[in-house]
């Protein structure tokens, strides 16, 4: 029998325990459960490193800090009856979406369903966007959940029937949206382009100027020209516009920036 091994992550410990014991009565699940954002992320690395990787992430859309902080996350054992029923540091918070999204990036083989109190049909394609494959009421029945962790695993998405409509409305405005950015972000040049990836790296003038070997009154220039072809006032503006561009930040984990190339 393939099993199927499911980390759930809620911080209201109550409702993650008995989620998590009504799945593990199941004959080919095997479940876990984390309080937090970062616990979550610890629980998928250390599984990675021993061999035993998660396939499924059943996710808290409105997961914080909660009353559990940064427990450990601890296997849940079968039992006979069913029970009723984010990027953030040791100490800090990650919300359900931005932990979807972190998964994606961190652990791309798992695959992510959020569980939701209301149908929020912005909420439910933001999750999408980030790479959730369902959105599932957390009332819901546990055979409907089961399903959708059974339909996950084969590349499946699953949303409530209700949300369709709405999800799509979403869904076509961003991709709107981000053609937009997109036309945008080409007027900008190689260098200009280079400057907004250091913006959204969150990289000061300074900062900036120092890495691409610029005066910082050169890299002020550069800067205003991005904000004046984006369209936008602030840095703030500029970068919500480049990440719906799919403009990511530069890689500041050692790569040098060459004096004299072709960005100058």
């Amino acid at each position: 029998m393939v099993r199927i091994r499911v980390l759930v992550v809620d911080d209201h410990r109550i409702f993650a325990e008995s989620l998590a014991a009504a799945l593990a009565a199941e004959p080919d699940v095997d479940v876990s459960a984390a309080g937090s954002g970062p616990a979550a992320l610890r629980c998928l690395e250390r599984a990675a490193g021993e061999g035993r990787r998660f396939d499924v992430l059943l996710v808290d859309a409105d997961l914080g800090g909660g009353v559990l902080g940064v427990r450990t996350t601890v296997p849940v054992q079968p039992v006979s009856s069913v029970a009723s029923l984010a990027q953030g540091g040791e100490d800090g918070t990650v919300d359900g979406i931005s932990l979807v999204a972190q998964v994606r990036t961190t652990h791309p083989g798992v695959r992510t369903v959020v569980l939701a109190e209301k149908d929020d049909p912005r909420r439910a394609a933001l999750a999408l966007q980030a790479g959730a494959s369902g959105w599932v009421a957390k009332d819901c029945s546990l055979s409907r959940l089961l399903t959708v962790i059974r339909g996950v695993l084969r590349d499946e998405t699953h949303l409530p029937p209700a949300l369709l409509t709405g999800v799509l409305r979403e869904l076509t405005a961003a991709r709107k949206h981000r053609t937009e950015s997109e036309r945008l972000v080409e007027s900008l040049t190689p260098r200009e382009r280079e400057v907004l990836r250091c913006m959204v790296a969150g990289l000061g003038r300074k900062a900036v100027a120092e890495r691409l070997f610029l005066s910082p009154h050169t890299v002020r220039t550069h800067m205003q020209n991005v904000l004046g072809k984006l369209g936008v006032h602030s840095t703030l503006a500029a970068v919500a516009l480049a990440r719906r561009a799919g403009v990511g930040p530069v890689d500041l984990t050692g790569d040098v920036v060459e004096r004299g190339g072709q960005l100058a």
